[in-house]
């Protein structure tokens, strides 16, 4: 075969063509793989991490209060560590999308923080080899989160998946050991009935929240008030089973170490009968399983809700921070002798990860671990010295509040990420101290006297469950968590009668509800044994 000149020009573009592409996939792989970084220095102390300024990506769920890139505290972590960080955030409601469109994509950021990411979300990027292990860099170059291991093994154990690696660093609080977004009554509501002592038992409460209904403590001369108000129950289930001997509302383990799937339990039976009869009488807001958290909040700010839950009073009923709106008592049925609740775990999963796309782990490392020191859980809690808060003495780390003119936790927002998602740092007293108001000083005694004098314990512990257990139960809890809550919502709105329970236990059964508390039974007794 004769070829002329044209045609030999073709033909080495083609093979130039294929080369060029064969490269590039080539050097594609080899960029997902493993990084190219230009040699540099990081410190193992002391400030700055790297001599010279390097550049890295982070992803982030965002409130939507200011920019990033102009918040005070992000700014001078640049100026102290050399470490300057591209943001890529989305919205906190749409966050898992986009954190999951990321993970499809094979372009992932340097860095995930208050990422939320899950257990299973570890593993499966672990294994995967996307999120590098973390346990050599803590080792090496995190002497504040080294420390905190040491001291504290059952955070270890809480972090460290089933093939022996750290893929992720967690938020801890070791300063608020109370459950979070506890119930609170309204005062007002109180006053007006004459109530001076709290109900403590589930007979106490009916009778209480009977009485707002038929009272008019509101004073409009209508019977518009709300006893007990909530959001798909998800707000008030834990307190209010409790009452029953539940500990928490999918799997709890007892006082013999036995672990129990809540839905198939009879203190969730006697739950759902107790709810039921608020139901009928119209004592539980008959919106609760249509209503968004902020219709919730326009009724309790129309003076209509005598009973509901968030993170303080305040923020449902409106206006500012009070001491007349009080925590609610734990309650108990005749069926135990006293209420049970669940402390705060004290620890969120899966709040820094770093991915194999980093070319600077290690100093990736060194940044994060500065949030685990007091200094540094400091700066992103309160923001720098001077602007919320000053010394009043620094030997004893006294602080005080300064008066400025804008002192919300809006305007706090604007200094430092360290609002409203899980940033990785610690939360101790000495980081709040001086810095806590009287309103909050009376929050911490009414968590001390109604929940932990009065015996709140550790929760089920945060653990991780083996690649072929969580695929297991996440094919099990797809279908049996929608059943499970679509029955709560039945059972208590009357549409099924109690009395078909034996069927529900049943079909529960058959969905794999007793398989579930197998499995994380088998994942606790290896958590204990650790």
């Amino acid at each position: 075969m004769r070829t002329g000149k044209k045609g030999w020009a073709l033909l080495l573009s083609a093979v130039m063509l294929t080369a060029s592409l064969l490269t590039a996939c080539g050097s594609s792989d080899s960029k997902e793989k493993t990084s190219e970084k230009a040699p540099i220095e990081v410190s193992k102390d002391g400030f700055p991490i790297v001599p010279e300024k390097i550049n890295l990506t982070l992803m982030a769920p965002d409130v939507g209060i200011q920019n990033w890139n102009d918040m005070i505290v992000l700014k001078q972590m640049e100026e102290l560590t050399n470490v300057y960080f591209t943001y890529n955030n989305a919205p906190k409601e749409s966050f898992d999308t986009k954190k999951n469109l990321v993970f499809s994509s094979g372009e992932y950021p340097d860095v995930f923080l208050a990422a939320g990411l899950t257990a299973a979300e570890q593993m499966n990027y672990g294994e995967q080899g996307i999120l590098i292990p973390l346990e050599d860099l803590i080792e090496q170059y995190a002497p504040n989160m080294k420390k905190i291991l040491e001291d504290n093994p059952g955070i270890r154990k809480s972090i460290t998946a089933p093939d022996g690696h750290i893929y992720a660093l967690p938020v801890i609080d070791f300063n608020q050991p109370w459950y979070r977004n506890p119930m609170w009554y309204n005062g007002e509501f109180l006053q007006k009935l004459g109530i001076d002592k709290l109900p403590e038992t589930t007979e106490e409460l009916y009778t209480y929240l009977k009485r707002v209904k038929e009272e008019d403590p509101n004073g409009n001369g209508q019977q518009d008030e709300i006893p007990l108000s909530s959001v798909n129950l998800r707000d008030i289930r834990t307190w209010l089973l409790g009452a029953f001997g539940v500990y928490e509302e999918e799997v709890y383990v007892d006082d013999q170490e036995v672990v129990h799937y809540t839905p198939l339990e009879e203190g969730y039976k006697e739950f759902l009968v107790y709810l039921n009869r608020l139901w009928a009488e119209d004592l539980l807001d008959h919106e609760t399983f249509s209503q968004t958290a902020e219709q919730k909040k326009a009724k309790a700010q129309n003076n209509q809700v005598a009973l509901f839950s968030d993170w303080h009073a305040y923020m449902t009923l409106g206006g500012d921070s009070s001491m007349e709106d009080p925590m609610f008592l734990p309650v108990k049925s005749d069926m135990v002798d006293k209420p049970v609740i669940a402390r705060n775990k004290g620890i969120t999963i899966g709040a820094f990860a770093i991915s194999n796309s980093n070319p600077y782990p290690e100093a990736s490392m060194r940044w994060v671990d500065y949030l685990y020191s007091y200094e540094g859980a400091l700066l992103f809690n309160k923001g720098p010295e001077g602007t919320l808060w000053e010394y009043a003495d620094k030997a004893t780390l006294t602080k005080r509040v300064l008066e400025v003119e804008n002192n919300s936790d809006d305007f706090r927002a604007t200094l430092t990420p360290n609002y409203g998602i899980a940033i990785p740092s610690i939360s101790t007293e000495d980081v709040f101290k001086g810095l806590k108001t009287d309103f909050d000083l009376w929050v911490d005694n009414e968590s001390k006297e109604k929940l932990l004098d009065r015996g709140a314990r550790i929760p089920f512990p945060v653990l991780f469950l083996t690649s072929d257990e969580q695929a297991e139960v996440n094919v099990l809890t797809s279908d049996l968590n929608t059943y499970v809550r679509q029955m709560e919502a039945k059972f208590i709105t009357g549409a099924e009668p109690i009395g078909n329970w034996e069927k529900y236990i049943s079909t529960v059964k058959k969905m794999g509800g007793e398989r579930i508390a197998e499995i994380y039974q088998a994942a606790y007794d290896r958590w204990n044994a650790n």
